[in-house]
């Protein structure tokens, strides 16, 4: 019953990954952890996340934004490396970490979620059903502030999360940060975090190969999960075609919070 459960919460957790191109791994894996436990669910959802990611860029790797893609991948290799690191010296407390990134994501999701809620007041919320290029955040109003390029504080970001990357295969919250303040559009920003992960969670899997965490167990489990990512990602596709930038700008900070209180009882 456990194992089922664990391919439902992947298909759920896939339909938001559809959506947004990222997400995914982060809600699945407090429950995935509870489980199948953290040798099986960490393994498993690296390369579901791997496979996600050839999903969305596939349908559309011309607007990937290579700059950041090369910019993010770099440091946040270089935290992933520090993560695996840091995972061997803290193995049995993970607690202390979780708790740490959970108050994190949450303050992130909340400010966003504060933000918007704010411009949508000054300006009417019927902004959601309006063009992407008619409301804050947009290309036209966006194309500024992208080519003043990256401050200090965001390559901190990017290696922090690298180093989260490389603990949990969840610094997709603290990407989001970066990338919903450097790329162009909706589309844009899912297509080039989903490219992110088909990198970085390579990088992870070379290194789960040579810890021997694949057992027959685990590939069994793996083999098994990908009908269900597939499941959930065809049904995310069809739903994020349906919504406009600020929904989308929405469900964004939203799926920071749940998954920052997530964390939080993990």
């Amino acid at each position: 019953m456990s194992e089922l459960l664990f391919y439902v919460v992947i298909f759920l957790a896939n339909i938001i990954q559809g959506i947004t191109g990222f997400a995914g791994t982060i809600l699945a894996m407090p429950f995935s952890i509870h489980l199948v436990g953290y040798g099986v669910a960490k393994p498993v959802l690296n390369v579901l996340g791997i496979i996600a990611g050839i999903y969305v860029v596939a349908g559309g790797y011309k607007n990937i934004n290579r700059k950041q893609l090369k910019r993010v991948t770099l440091y946040m290799g270089i935290g992933i490396v520090a993560g695996v690191l840091l995972r061997r010296c803290l193995a049995g407390q993970q607690r202390i970490m979780y708790l740490a990134l959970g108050i994190f994501v949450i303050a992130i999701g909340m400010r966003g979620l504060i933000s918007f809620v704010k411009y949508a007041w000054e300006n009417g919320f019927g902004i959601m059903d309006k063009s992407p290029r008619k409301i804050k955040g947009s290309v036209l109003e966006r194309e500024d502030y992208i080519e003043k390029g990256t401050t200090p504080g965001a390559l901190v970001l990017l290696l922090f999360a690298g180093v989260v990357h490389g603990i949990f295969v969840s610094g997709g919250p603290l990407i989001v940060t970066y990338l919903s303040n450097h790329t162009k559009s909706k589309e844009e920003f899912r297509r080039t975090v989903s490219a992110v992960w088909i990198v970085l969670n390579t990088l992870i899997l070379v290194s789960d190969l040579m810890a021997g965490m694949y057992t027959l167990s685990t590939i069994r489990v793996q083999l098994l999960s990908v009908p269900f990512l597939f499941g959930g990602m065809f049904v995310g596709s069809i739903l994020y075609k349906r919504m406009s930038q600020a929904l989308f700008t929405v469900l964004t900070y939203v799926l920071l919070c749940i998954a920052g209180v997530s964390l939080l009882f993990k």
